[in-house]
């Protein structure tokens, strides 16, 4: 059975260097929960500036981004910089 290298010790090794750092999320600019669950939409993840599934690299420290988990889940795996535009409500 093949080992999940998200559960080794150089990814969590990465995970910590970059939480010790509490940057604000990357991708949204706002401050991260760092004390807060792990399945709470505002706690940290570490996020890849080159996603993975397009050939970014799992532990290189120069791909590794602080983000919160929802705008991680949200982003996805495309590679703009920038977040959606939402509609304003107001017409």
């Amino acid at each position: 059975m093949a080992e999940n290298p998200r559960n080794g010790r150089p990814y969590r090794r990465l995970c910590t260097w970059l939480r010790a750092q509490r940057l604000p999320c990357w991708w949204c600019g706002h401050e991260i929960g760092y004390d807060l669950d792990a399945r709470h939409p505002l706690s940290f993840t570490l996020d890849h500036l080159t996603p993975l599934s397009r050939g970014g690299d799992l532990l290189d420290p120069a791909n590794a981004r602080s983000a919160h988990r929802r705008c991680n889940s949200a982003r996805g795996n495309r590679t703009t910089a920038q977040r959606p535009q939402r509609a304003s409500r107001r017409w």
